[in-house]
């Protein structure tokens, strides 16, 4: 005897608590996928944004806050370096070349960082958008998502106001001029505006008097600095500025190390946050077996007919098992593309906020998270056709 029509009939006569039970296993599978899928899109997202920074130096403290505000533009300390230690620091003929990094305006909500003319061609791979970069003071490199165009002359504001307007904002009374625009990094740096350092020390009465960017630094001429970025010849290099610049006034460190550090901490709360998803999971599997056990007193009578014109308990059995086999299996099967479809709206939602390109990817860990769950779903649903087998026909008969 074929089970199938008995199956397929069953299920579409119960078909609205079907599609309960069903969505009740999506979402739980989809938070699972969703969990795995964003932690991992984080981790490269931010990695990526980070590959061009090679060594970064800035005064002694939290490697974590130099780290955000350095290489994802994060508000944070507003510690400088001595002028003394950035002048040395900035004529350092070893490395290929080093960029000061100064905050503290913005436009439009754009933030604007004081820098070198090398540092934004460096983050667009040699090559920028349009334009060119800064060779004068008061010029401007914008990112590529800024919504300035090449030849726009724009007014900084004081401080990051992401809500504020060129009317409500507290204005320097200086201008600049773009006059290039980067190719796209993925990372904050592509909604940011880049100018001359010198211009960010000016805007804030720390005039050094010079005239045109770039060096040679002295300690006159230069202000302290909250960070600085230096680009090695040679791996050896960069190992070495990190050996020499960690003194009892400065501190240098790869934002690699940094990173496994924060990733640490986001496995650890990963981890949590899906023992959390598959125990809810393993509960929803649960309770749909429960209210599929109540469902099926509903089908006894069926069953008891099947059973008293000769259907063998083998076939209540199979009957039983694939009615609940095909709703765990289709909750599953949608939970995977529902859970990435989650991933990617999260992935846009966190993008917006912090400016890290986040590309969320279907792995082969996801599949494994999903065949387990699909594994753990058929085994599950043995209870209720066991159940429902085992039950004497006598004593069916008599009930119903």
């Amino acid at each position: 005897m074929n089970p199938w029509p008995i199956i397929f009939a069953s299920l579409w006569r119960f078909r609205y608590t079907v599609l309960a039970f069903v969505f009740l296993i999506l979402a739980g599978t989809a938070l699972s996928v969703a969990i795995t899928m964003q932690e991992r899109a984080l981790k490269t997202g931010s990695a990526s944004a980070a590959e061009k920074f090679d060594v970064v130096v800035g005064p002694v403290g939290s490697r974590t806050d130099a780290l955000l505000t350095s290489v994802y533009l994060q508000p944070g300390s507003s510690r400088l370096l001595t002028p003394e230690r950035t002048a040395e620091l900035l004529n350092d003929e070893r490395a290929q070349f080093v960029s000061p990094l100064a905050f503290g305006d913005s436009f439009r909500g754009h933030p604007i960082i004081g820098t070198a003319a090398e540092l934004p061609e460096h983050l667009s791979g040699g090559a920028f958008a349009e334009g060119r970069g800064f060779t004068e003071r008061f010029e401007a490199v914008a990112g590529i998502d800024v919504e300035l165009a090449i030849g726009d002359i724009f007014t900084p504001s004081h401080g990051v106001h992401a809500m504020a307007d060129e009317m409500t904002a507290e204005g320097h009374d200086v201008e600049y001029q773009i006059v290039g625009r980067m190719a796209r990094t993925g990372s904050p740096w592509d909604r940011a505006l880049i100018v001359p350092v010198e211009d960010v020390w000016g805007v804030h009465g720390l005039e050094t008097g010079a005239e045109t960017i770039g060096g040679p630094y002295t300690a006159e001429n230069v202000a302290g600095i909250p960070a600085a970025v230096l680009k090695a010849v040679s791996v050896a290099d960069a190992y070495r500025f990190r050996q020499e610049y960690n003194t009892d006034e400065t501190m240098a460190f790869f934002p690699a190390e940094v990173l496994i550090q924060l990733y640490q901490t986001l496995g650890d709360v990963r981890q949590v946050m899906t023992l959390m998803a598959l125990v809810t999971q393993g509960l929803v599997m649960l309770s749909v077996v429960a209210s599929v056990l109540i469902l099926f007193r509903l089908f006894m009578p069926q069953f008891v007919t099947l059973r008293a014109i000769g259907a063998p308990r083998l076939y209540i059995f199979f009957v039983a098992w694939g009615f609940v086999a095909i709703l765990f299996s289709a909750g599953i099967l949608l939970g995977l593309g529902a859970g990435y479809l989650l991933a990617f709206v999260l992935s846009r939602i966190v993008e917006a906020q912090i400016g890290i390109a986040l590309t969320p990817v279907l792995s082969q860990t996801e599949l494994m998270l999903a065949l387990t769950l699909w594994g753990l779903g058929l085994v599950i649903a043995l209870l209720p056709a066991l159940r429902l087998q085992s039950q004497p026909l006598a004593t069916a008969l008599k009930a119903y």
